[in-house]
């Protein structure tokens, strides 16, 4: 974390801090905190909603913060400033927005997109959301067509065992179809559209409903 930079981990619904090392939701405070979305406008409720808010209570529930929508945790390193003091890193998990929530648990996209990535050599992407209740895993292969019937069952597998999830349709698409912004973030709802739209043109798809 920069100088001068402010950051709190803070419960979403409670707007209260958390402790050390748990998840929440990411708020700065900066002198270059922006005031105001730049070419979306909303009503002024929801603009100090996101860049003026308020801690429900603790020591800095009079600083004005801005709320970055991403969850993640601040850790202390091993690292140390010129003043001798340790460095605090901040660990980002994802959107908030992009949490899955599946049989009352709450999970988060990066840990089972990782354990997917991992199964095989010919998985060049792949991201996860939610269609009605089920999972779906989209994944992108970069090699031969024939291995698409391959990665079904290493992916429902490794998902099972080290998420405890099952998951409902697997769909195996060409590499790039994936969309990611111009921060290099995946966009799984755009790609959760495209899924209903019947856009994806798939290499193939397998359901466990």
């Amino acid at each position: 974390i920069l100088p001068g930079v402010k950051v709190v981990i803070v419960n979403p619904e409670t707007k209260g801090p958390v402790g050390d090392s748990h998840l929440g939701e990411i708020w700065v405070n900066s002198p270059h905190t922006a005031s105001g979305y730049y070419t979306i406008y909303d009503s002024e409720t929801l603009q100090a909603d996101h860049f003026n808010t308020r801690l429900s209570f603790g020591d800095a529930a009079q600083t004005l913060w801005a709320r970055t929508g991403y969850l993640g945790f601040v850790r202390r390193t091993e690292l140390t400033a010129a003043t001798g003091e340790r460095h605090d890193a901040l660990y980002v998990v994802g959107a908030l927005d992009e949490t899955l929530e599946l049989r009352g648990l709450r999970y988060h996209p990066i840990d089972i997109e990782t354990s997917v990535s991992r199964v095989h050599r010919s998985i060049a992407e792949c991201a996860v959301f939610t269609w009605t209740n089920l999972l779906v895993v989209v994944v992108e292969l970069c090699g031969s067509e024939q291995e698409a019937l391959d990665l079904v069952p290493l992916v429902t597998n490794v998902v099972l065992e080290e998420h405890y999830l099952i998951v409902g349709v697997v769909v195996v698409v060409d590499p790039g179809v994936i969309p990611i912004n111009s921060r290099g973030e995946k966009q799984r709802m755009h790609l959760r559209d495209s899924f209903l739209a019947d856009q994806l043109d798939p290499i193939y798809v397998a359901y466990n409903m």
